[in-house]
């Protein structure tokens, strides 16, 4: 192995290359200083050096150029090594800090009180920039392995530690603060990430995420006052009364709790449930299948499995709509009326619904505005409606749920930023009142909800319940979930809402996401093509101020550009804002419309949908103009999660992938088109195929006769 000086030398050479800006460049090296002398990242430094004798600059900078950041869901990642990376070293550090955090903030009691960590699937196996044969403390590095290495530290802290004999939701932890009375929680997860990330996710007393200041006092206390890192064996902190192993007693207290929000005793409906190989098979089935609903588990996705291997792009996320490629067979199968589907931590739920004999895709909007119709209509049935009841949502989660609650006579505190974290702290507002009876529904577009008053994060298990009884209720009726919603939008008015991205990685990549934020900020924005902009807000400008702490202002970066309605419309907006756990510029687009006769829906919806297309079109173009880039228009048939790199090597490639015709064997053909589409990862064709049939009249596999 090469010499400390060598490969600082070498190091800095190599970021020389790179065309970044130099305070990333000082800082990578600085830390990359320390983690090459420190004797605590001893295990580190083999594969440190190979990363610098394979010239491997740009992944070895974003490893390093900083300290992996606290964003709106906690402190996520891709695992690997360096500050900037998700492993033993980051989790310890943040535990450490976390450690000194609850002490300061809460005294002796935390240590007594003590705090809860669950963990869900994940596995690292994505190695292949790292050397096989030096030691490796990031090789198949899982959750559990990072729950027990915060333990660890809590537990040499002289903190009590309650830890799942098993992998559970995220729910369920946020249920176990409150049901244990602990000071804190930690979730050991990247929720619906690729596979290659992990993360970790803290909680406070309630069981809800910190929210400003109090998670920048964190921050700093993990970045600023961590000067070393104590630790305890598990057995002896076992048998000093500083661990305890917990598992069926919190299951069974938090499978009652989700239960007992039952509205209706209808259960006509077959479902067939998908946990995306996650920990939903601990909360969402158990509980539905408890309280009598006809639901049968996936075979393709019911493995707990952190690989994701059957779900498509290896992205388990119910937002999607591919996630459910697999289980769509399986629930023709057995005649499944509706797929319910949740991330492997089980903290946000997807669903499909059949309707007229084809499978329809609920979004996330879509599910929180029949969630709030279906608990009004109940509600009202029962008597308990009043004017004091409220539902809960953020700013870029649908308005039409504002226009329902203002309709029927109750409340909507609907402009919170991004996070469920402020629909929590709201919570623990109405609870501080004594009026937690007056909640109703929290929800966000990201697919996440909560009922009830046992936990303070979102819950698939209890949006679960609902919709089940909705779907069973309707098919008593010969409806469906489609059927309701489309009776919904006949009512108020047909709201489009539609989430797309721009997602630039790496250290460039932020400093690209931050030039499109500063243009947008500092400039006015007469139009965005056709469409006339009457009124821009920022988010920074309102209170309060001044800012209550740098995470505030991070939360707060939100630009709502609000357009000037068309006949057809209500209203129409788009809210951007920086991604604050992934690295992607993030567009809200809403159209909201009219209400209209139920027999003109095609008309309605396509007349809006027609208008969101074209804004979306025009914004894209704006902003890859604020990044010099000539964006081609079948871009946007390419899968929108793409990397806007990748998006555009795809077009550099595309001739020769239309070339390979004339390679005359068909082994040949395939291997060549694997090499040129390997930098897109899992399903590269699904990914591309849409933009090149566009231009050469069939997918791919038929057009170079591979079918």
């Amino acid at each position: 192995m090469d010499s400390y000086q060598t490969l600082m030398e070498n190091a800095k050479n190599g970021f020389e290359t790179l065309d970044l800006p130099e305070n990333f460049k000082i800082d990578a090296l600085d830390r990359l200083r320390v983690w090459l002398t420190n004797d605590m990242f001893t295990a580190y430094v083999p594969q440190i050096d190979h990363l610098i004798g394979s010239g491997q600059w740009e992944f070895l900078l974003d490893s390093f150029y900083q300290v992996i950041p606290f964003g709106t869901g906690g402190r996520r990642g891709l695992v690997g090594i360096g500050p900037n990376r998700i492993n033993p070293w980051t989790i310890q550090a943040s535990a450490q800090g976390h450690s000194q955090y609850l002490i300061k903030a809460h005294g002796e009691s935390a240590k007594h009180r003590g705090l809860v960590l669950a963990y869900d699937v994940r596995q690292f196996t994505d190695t292949k920039r790292y050397a096989p044969d030096r030691p490796n403390p990031v090789d198949n590095l899982d959750c559990r392995q990072l729950a027990e290495a915060a333990a660890q530290v809590y537990t040499a802290n002289g903190i009590k530690v309650y830890l799942f004999d098993s992998t559970r939701s995220t729910p369920e932890l946020s249920f176990a603060i409150r049901q244990l009375d602990a000071v804190s929680g930690c979730m050991f997860s990247a929720s619906h990430n690729l596979p290659t990330d992990n993360g970790k996710k803290v909680y406070d007393q309630y069981g809800g995420q910190l929210i400003p200041p109090h998670d920048q006092d964190l921050v700093d206390e993990v970045t600023g006052n961590v000067s070393a890192i104590q630790t305890m064996d598990l057995d002896a902190a076992g048998q000093n009364g500083l661990l305890a192993v917990i598992g069926s007693e919190v299951d069974d207290a938090y499978h009652d709790a989700v239960a007992a929000l039952q509205l209706s005793d209808a259960r006509g409906v077959k479902i067939l449930y998908s946990p995306l190989h996650g920990t939903g098979v601990t909360s969402v089935y158990p509980v539905l299948k408890g309280m009598g609903f006809d639901i049968h588990l996936d075979p393709a996705t019911a493995n707990l499995s952190g690989a994701f291997e059957h779900v498509t792009f290896n992205i388990p996320n119910p937002e999607v709509i591919q996630s459910f490629d697999a289980a769509l067979p399986n629930a023709d199968a057995i005649g499944a009326d509706v797929i319910m589907s949740t991330d492997p931590d089980a903290d946000r739920i997807g669903i499909m619904v059949r309707h007229n004999g084809a499978w329809n895709f609920l979004n996330g909007n879509e599910i929180g505005i029949v969630l709030s119709e279906y608990a009004i209509d109940q509600y009202r049935k029962k008597g308990r409606l009043t004017k004091k009841h409220v539902i809960i949502k953020t700013e870029v989660t649908s308005s039409l749920i504002d226009t329902i609650a203002v309709e029927n006579g109750i409340q909507c505190i609907g402009d919170l930023l991004v996070g469920f974290k402020y629909i929590g702290e709201r919570m623990n507002r109405l609870e501080a009142e004594g009026r937690q009876g007056d909640f109703i529904l929290g929800t966000e577009e990201s697919h996440g909800f909560l009922m009830g008053n046992y936990a303070r994060d979102k819950d698939a298990a209890g949006a679960a319940v609902w919709l089940a009884e909705l779907a069973s209720q309707l098919k008593a009726d010969g409806r469906t979930l489609v059927d309701y919603l489309s009776s919904i939008y006949a009512k108020y008015g047909y709201c489009h809402n539609y989430l797309t991205e721009i997602r630039l990685l790496g250290a460039k990549g932020i400093g690209r996401i931050k030039t499109i934020m500063d243009h947008l900020r500092k400039n006015e924005i007469p139009a965005v093509g056709e469409f006339k902009v009457s009124e821009k807000i920022d988010r920074w400008k309102g209170e309060p101020q001044p800012h209550l702490s740098r995470t505030d202002t991070s939360s707060r970066n939100v630009l709502i550009l609000k357009l000037a309605d068309l006949p057809e419309t209500r209203s129409i907006r788009i809210t951007v804002r920086p991604s604050g756990t992934e690295p992607k510029f993030k567009i809200y687009i809403e159209v909201l419309g009219r209400p209209f006769d139920l027999s003109a829906m095609d008309a309605a919806k396509q007349q809006i949908v027609k208008i969101q297309e074209q804004l979306e079109r025009d914004f894209m173009a704006y902003c890859y103009g604020i990044l010099g880039v000539d964006f081609p228009e079948r871009g946007f048939l390419l899968f929108w999660q793409l990397p806007l790199d990748d998006k555009m090597k795809y077009f550099e490639v595309e001739e020769k992938i239309a070339g390979l015709k004339t390679v005359s064997d068909a082994a040949g053909r395939k291997r060549q088109l694997e090499n040129l589409l390997n930098f897109l990862g899992a399903n590269p064709v699904q990914k591309v195929d849409r933009a090149f049939a566009a231009r050469h009249g069939s997918g791919i596999m038929a057009y170079l006769d591979l079918e």
